[in-house]
């Protein structure tokens, strides 16, 4: 666990954060850009969204990330600000020998069945009866999962929830459940290695990793009962249903959206920090960076096919921290 002996007057020189591995991509992109242009370096740690509300709580970095929203009652518990900021795509990925990216289609009933342990081969009749024409083979099925606290796993979950009747009953949607079978993986990272190296194997990853480690992924059928292939233009048409005026604590979980063009697993990653800041010039220190990075970060995160926050939440994500985070002074860090 990563100890705060950073004082006050270094404050500048590095802002610490913990938390979830489906925004790292971005994150390490936007912190190499911001250090060149300001000195101030992040020291993220990408460990999972359940590590990441963990540390936050425990007062051992300035900032959580994750990836499942925490309820307004659980935030004012914890005396917690939250926000979203980036948002992106889960997609199922697999290694199946002459399988390239985009040549197989599943939907969420089916992909259910494969995590339950149900569906254990290739050639299962509901996989031929979805992929017409595509030659699968007579293989078993390796199932990899997260074995840490993960918001990837919250929204992969929690989409199987929406479109499954057992999976909600005996399974449900959380950062860790009984899995009822398969390998566990720690991390975004885990899962995109062990998927990479496991032939007859199906993970589910955030897009960035997939195509970082050359996964082939697969198309679903979304909400609407198109078949849709994971891009920035299907994550934007399920991002473009969410309503974050009305989200109290701004907790929005965009999975299942509906829209012909819609990605079906698309959420948000959020940032937790504190309402009365410890060190108040730690937290401005790491408001000033997620500023930056709304202001600066939307090329580099859409390059990596993640979706910028519109603007208009950007406004109202920076009046939140104006009124909510305060030093013990009672006056605004930020």
């Amino acid at each position: 666990m990563l100890g705060l002996s950073i004082g006050t007057a270094q404050a500048a020189d590095e802002i610490t954060g913990a938390g979830a591995t489906f925004p790292y991509p971005v994150y390490a992109k936007w912190a190499e850009a911001y250090k060149a242009e300001t000195g101030v370096s992040l020291n993220y740690q990408s460990i999972g969204s359940g590590g990441g509300i963990k540390q936050i709580k425990a007062h051992t970095v300035d900032f959580g990330a994750s990836d499942m929203p925490l309820e307004a009652a659980d935030l004012k518990a914890a005396g917690l600000v939250q926000w979203p900021m980036v948002m992106g795509g889960v997609v199922p990925v697999v290694n199946i020998p002459g399988i390239a990216a985009g040549a197989l289609e599943i939907d969420g009933p089916t992909l259910a069945a494969i995590y339950m342990g149900k569906i254990t081969r290739w050639n299962d009749p509901a996989l031929v009866a979805l992929n017409p024409g595509v030659k699968l083979p007579d293989q078993a099925i390796a199932v990899v999962h997260r074995s840490d606290g993960s918001g990837t796993t919250f929204l992969f979950t929690t989409y199987l929830s929406s479109v499954s009747a057992d999976w909600k009953k005996d399974i449900g949607a959380s950062t860790a459940v009984e899995w009822p079978t398969g390998l566990g993986g720690k991390g975004n990272e885990g899962v995109a290695n062990f998927t990479g190296q496991t032939p007859g194997s199906i993970g589910y990853v955030e897009y960035a990793y997939a195509l970082q480690n050359k996964l082939a992924w697969l198309k679903m059928k979304n909400h609407d009962g198109a078949v849709v292939a994971p891009e920035s233009k299907t994550f934007q048409s399920a991002a473009a249903n969410a309503d974050w005026a009305h989200a109290e604590g701004y907790h929005l979980v965009l999975t299942d959206q509906p829209g012909r063009d819609s990605w079906p697993i698309t959420g948000a990653s959020f940032i937790l920090m504190h309402s009365q800041a410890d060190q108040p010039a730690r937290a401005a220190a790491a408001l000033k960076f997620f500023a930056w990075s709304y202001a600066h970060g939307g090329e580099a995160a859409e390059k990596l096919d993640y979706v910028p926050m519109p603007q208009a939440v950007v406004q109202m994500v920076e009046k939140t921290w104006a009124d909510s985070i305060k030093g013990k002074d009672g006056k605004p860090v930020y």
